[in-house]
């Protein structure tokens, strides 16, 4: 016990220090032992600033070493944030509507002080990971982006400064030992209406290559960015909807040398989560778990595997079955020899009790069926946590919350996973 506190002590510290290796010479622990006191504590181990695990640990054990393991060896719960979005209109009256394709990246043109207020809402909370406020950013929504000063909308070559601005906000309200999460949305998010729900793609973005092709021409607009490899520790690719998609987003880090692009050499961590609406547990596609874990996971598409995988925008009634399901089709791989390393559980339900978003009329509204929770979103959540690290399959778990996630649902639902820790401990 003394063994496994002290390795999750110098887990918090050194994890979290952008010079690792700097600070364990200042408090005279040498590596190795370093090592050896994060192993027995079954925490992560960090290299640089990223979460990035050592083989040794997280190759695939036997049942027998999972059990000899016992349960005090916790999966890491890292807290992500919520929904930044609809924390903008609800809280801040900001209003969206087909004069704002950007929708909450829109503030970064003409209200950047009330897009820092809504993200430093979170970073108090205070999460572990911030997203910046990028997911609707693509070359289309900025050219249909109007303002005074650009009547005809801005072109690619207008962009970068307020792709910079999100990174700099992000940075600037994120807790000191907080990481950002670079925010990339799906083809869909940037439709008119929106169609991430549905997976309804026009004729030009209906196959593997031609999203292959759009989701690279986005990504070298962030490549401009002036130390962008320093400045994020995670690239979010979220709410996808189509497997070609997930297998078009694989294949981005195979598509370019690593002298090209900083973003795909595969230095930066990358998680992908889908979207399963409704009431069905396939995308919208009607792919199944199954397919759809091993297009997230599968070396055939690349060699640099998703740093997490996951789902999010989806309700959180969902997720027993869905977490069930991932966990299932992760361990399959493993058993057959196929997974190297654990990916992380990356989970951001929406924040709502079963209200569902209309994308035309863009107002949520309740089922005419729908039922009352017997227990709180963060409860419901939080047992969801629980669930997925009694799998022993991932190396840790990402949880926060998508559409209608207040700063105040993710504070409870990290108070509710720490006292539930402290209940295990």
């Amino acid at each position: 016990m003394y063994r496994m506190k002290m390795g999750m002590w110098l887990w918090s510290q050194v994890s979290q220090s952008s010079q690792p290796t700097a600070l364990l010479k200042l408090i005279r622990i040498p590596w190795n032992i370093f090592c050896r006191a994060v192993l027995n504590s079954g925490c992560l181990l960090y290299r640089d600033h990223l979460f990035l695990p050592t083989p040794a640990f997280f190759s695939y054990r036997s049942q027998a070493e999972l059990n000899r393991m016992g349960t005090n060896s916790l999966t890491p719960v890292l807290i992500l944030d919520g929904g930044l979005g609809t924390s903008l209109e609800d809280k801040y009256g900001v209003k969206f509507d087909e004069t704002t394709p950007l929708w909450s990246s829109h503030l970064l043109v003409d209200n950047s002080e009330t897009l820092r207020a809504c993200q430093r809402d979170f970073g108090n909370v205070p999460v572990d990971i911030l997203l910046t406020a990028t997911y609707q950013v693509s070359v289309e929504a900025f050219a249909r982006t109007k303002t005074p000063d650009h009547p005809q909308g801005f072109n690619r070559y207008e962009i970068l400064p307020f792709l910079d601005l999100a990174v700099s906000i992000a940075e600037e309200v994120k807790a000191p030992k907080a990481r950002v999460a670079l925010s990339l949305g799906p083809y869909g998010a940037c439709m008119v209406p929106s169609q991430e729900y549905s997976g309804k793609y026009d004729a030009e973005h209906s196959s593997m290559d031609q999203l292959l092709a759009w989701h690279y021409d986005r990504l070298q607009l962030f490549d401009q960015i002036d130390h962008l490899g320093s400045r994020i520790s995670y690239i979010a690719f979220e709410t996808v909807p189509r497997l070609d998609e997930i297998k078009a987003t694989r294949k981005l880090f195979a598509r370019a040398p690593s002298d090209v692009s900083s973003i795909l050499n595969g230095d930066i961590a990358f998680w992908i989560s889908c979207v399963f609406p409704g009431e069905s547990y396939t995308l919208p596609d009607g792919s199944v778990v199954d397919q759809v874990v091993d297009a997230l996971l599968n070396k055939d598409y690349s060699d640099i595997i998703p740093w997490g995988i996951g789902i999010n925008c989806t309700k959180v009634t969902k997720l027993p079955g869905l977490v069930e399901a991932f966990g299932a089709a992760v361990s399959k791989m493993a058993s057959a020899g196929r997974l190297e390393t654990r990916p992380s559980l990356v989970l951001y339900p929406d924040g709502t009790n079963g209200e569902v978003y209309d994308t035309t009329t863009k107002t949520w509204h309740a089922p005419a069926n729908l039922q009352t929770p017997t227990s709180p979103w963060e409860r419901q959540l939080a047992d969801v946590v629980a669930l997925a690290r009694n799998q022993h399959c991932w190396r840790s778990v990402v949880v926060g919350g998508c559409c209608k996630a207040t700063h105040d649902d993710i504070s409870k639902l990290r108070a509710t996973i720490h006292d539930d820790d402290d209940a295990h401990n």
